[in-house]
């Protein structure tokens, strides 16, 4: 099918610099925070500023028609790449609405510059239009300024967003109720809160991203046109012909200072009295977790098995621990052989089991009758590609969006609900989820 959209005509090019230290801070001050793109983890990955081309899409296509337009870009740009590695030359970041009749749109964006870094590599790619001139400093003088106040953060204020705190449990009975009729297996249900300035100042991405990145340093790093968070869920890599999918669901809240002692390969609670039993015992032993959790790494399978040849899918889940949490966690690996890219493997995979439910199409219908909002971007593929068609998607969780007023943010939580399923529990389980935001901008402590 042919590209309906105008497709720029862009030239790149990639060269080997010295980066060390926090990529986050090259970020310079009078960025646009919509124009700032950002995927890391534990230090290495891909920040980037600028917009120097981009395409907004919507409905059933959107993934179709976003990678027939990156296709067309790439057949007209001319590339330099002095260095060869995942991500560099010509580079497109991509954010998708989790349900096709969402009001918002899904986005591509290319940035004007990108600053990358792998296993003590790094580059700067520029990108122009047509005839533009290059910039006349080298790459290597991007790197040369940090911001020294990119841990300042201005005073923010909560108030609820669709459906209020105390009456997420009603919302959680309703679906445990219909679970219960057989109109479901599972379903994933989220909620959002919304966050603004008390003095109606621009809420500013590059500290929100550090302390994140600082925090959570073991999950994904995300920032696109404005959709900024801290991903602990990979919905599919692909490189060099060899694809993976993280799969989490399952979660329980991670005390502090449970002190934790292993016996061989298996963990086990030492004495205490005021926490008998290790949560992480609890979380892999815990029948409504794991049929969640098998729930989720089920419809992930299902969706790889067409475009992998080896498809390795564990027997049993292990546990993910994130500063605040405990999750449930599998990898599946596998060999490509259907030619697709990433994001068409990204689309493939979409939604999954961990933020839509199963089977999908009625748990689709329960979100949209039963949230009382509009997820926008939120639970939809996040990540980046490259001109050979690898990159990263992950799932956008943990996760805020920006306002067009760039005034204030919505942050969202959810969780798998399924017929055991505890709605006070679901509850506190979205105020943990919400913690990461909440404490990359300030509200929730340290």
């Amino acid at each position: 099918m042919a590209v309906t959209r105008p497709v720029p005509r862009l030239r790149a090019r990639t060269l080997a610099v010295d980066a060390p230290g926090d990529l986050l801070t090259r970020i310079p001050d009078e960025i646009d925070p919509s124009d700032v793109v950002a995927w890391l983890r534990e230090g290495d990955g891909l920040v980037g500023w600028g917009r120097v081309a981009g395409l907004r899409t919507s409905g059933a296509d959107r993934f179709g028609e976003a990678e027939r337009w990156w296709t067309a870009v790439q057949e007209h740009a001319q590339v330099e790449d002095g260095v060869r590695l995942p991500g560099t030359g010509l580079v497109t970041f991509g954010s998708f609405t989790f349900s096709p009749d969402s009001a918002d749109a899904s986005v591509l964006t290319i940035p004007r510059v990108v600053i990358g870094r792998r296993d003590g590599l790094a580059w700067v790619t520029q990108v122009v239009v047509d005839d533009e001139p290059w910039p006349t400093a080298h790459p290597a003088e991007l790197l040369g300024r940090t911001n020294a106040d990119i841990e300042v953060l201005d005073p923010l204020v909560e108030a609820p967003g669709a459906v209020a705190a105390d009456r997420w449990p009603v919302v959680v009975e309703q679906a445990v109720g219909r679970i219960g009729r057989g109109e479901v297996e599972k379903v994933v249900l989220a909620r959002d809160v919304r966050v603004r300035h008390r003095d109606g100042h621009v809420v500013r991405l590059a500290p929100v991203l550090e302390r994140l990145e600082k925090r959570y340093a073991a999950t994904w790093t995300f920032a696109v046109e404005g959709l900024v968070g801290a991903t602990p869920e990979m919905l599919v890599r692909l490189q060099g012909g060899r694809a993976r999918s993280r799969v989490l669901a399952g979660t329980i809240r991670r005390p502090n200072g449970i002190p934790v002692r292993r016996v061989g390969d298996t963990l086990a609670a030492a004495p205490d009295p005021e926490h008998p039993v290790d949560p992480r015992l609890r979380l892999v032993s815990s029948e409504k977790d794991l049929d969640e959790h098998a729930f989720a790494v089920r419809s992930v399978a299902e969706a790889l098995a067409p475009h992998c040849a080896d498809l390795v899918v564990p027997e049993a889940p292990y546990v993910l621990e994130l500063p605040d949490v405990y999750h449930l966690a599998s990898d599946l690996t596998g060999t490509m052989r259907s030619g697709a890219t990433s994001l068409r493997l990204a689309a493939a995979l979409h939604p999954s089991a961990a933020v839509c439910g199963t089977p999908t199409e009625p748990a689709a219908r329960l979100i949209a009758e039963l949230e009382g909002m509009d997820r926008g971007r939120y639970a939809g593929p996040v990540g980046w590609m490259d001109a050979s068609g690898d990159g990263d998607w992950g799932i956008a969780l943990r996760c805020g969006e920006l306002a067009e007023d760039r005034h204030s943010m919505r942050l969202f939580a959810g969780g798998g609900i399924v017929a055991a399923s505890d709605p006070e529990a679901e509850l506190a389980e979205t105020e943990v989820k919400l913690t990461a935001m909440r404490h990359a901008l300030g509200l929730g402590g340290v």
